[in-house]
């Protein structure tokens, strides 16, 4: 091979290279310009998904909030009428002590009067009583032991019949509300 070949073996050898780096490098400036598309569709999908997740937080936490006051207006309404049910079943109560005070004006001799009254105030009585047990009040009884919790030792006396801590006598009768003291009875005990 002569040196004039060797030299235009070498320049095309020069120009494939040339040619090859230039592909190269375009190669690279495409993977380059790919990189940075792929880059802003994923920078604009997540800037929309954020958009989208900042709405639904925005009317998550506005539903939340109009729940809780709902709820606390809800709370406010039940306490404020809470003893609705009660008062709906003293009402008759009410009636029949009404109806006891108007029969002492009527016409009737005073034993037939005295006997009605007395039954009337009976029946009231064990109306209320009944009520009160229907929503929770219990009387204290006076046949139990005596208990600290729910009995108040206003006197002591020396009994026969009765053994030393027994009640012997009821001044005030105690109520319990659903097993929880409203008022404690007033007692006498034994000796």
């Amino acid at each position: 091979m002569s040196k004039e070949e060797k030299d235009i073996k070498a320049e095309e050898a020069k120009e494939e290279n040339s040619v090859s780096e230039e592909e190269n490098v375009s190669s690279e400036e495409n993977t380059q310009e790919e990189t940075k598309d792929s880059e802003k569709e994923d920078t604009e999908a997540l800037k929309k998904e954020l958009e989208e997740l900042k709405d639904k937080y925005a009317r998550v936490f506005a539903d939340f909030e109009n729940t809780k006051k709902r709820l606390e207006r809800e709370k406010y309404q039940a306490i404020e009428y809470a003893n609705e049910k009660f008062a709906k079943d003293m009402i008759p109560v009410i009636d029949s002590l009404e109806g006891a005070l108007n029969s002492v004006n009527a016409d009737a001799p005073c034993e037939e009067l005295l006997q009605k009254m007395k039954e009337g105030l009976e029946l009231t009585f064990k109306q209320f009583i009944t009520n009160l047990n229907k929503h929770g009040i219990e009387r204290v009884e006076h046949d139990e032991p005596f208990d600290p919790n729910v009995h108040n030792a206003v006197q002591s006396v020396d009994h026969d019949e009765k053994e030393s801590g027994e009640i012997v006598q009821t001044f005030q009768t105690g109520y319990k509300y659903k097993g929880r003291t409203l008022r404690e009875a007033m007692v006498v005990v034994a000796n």
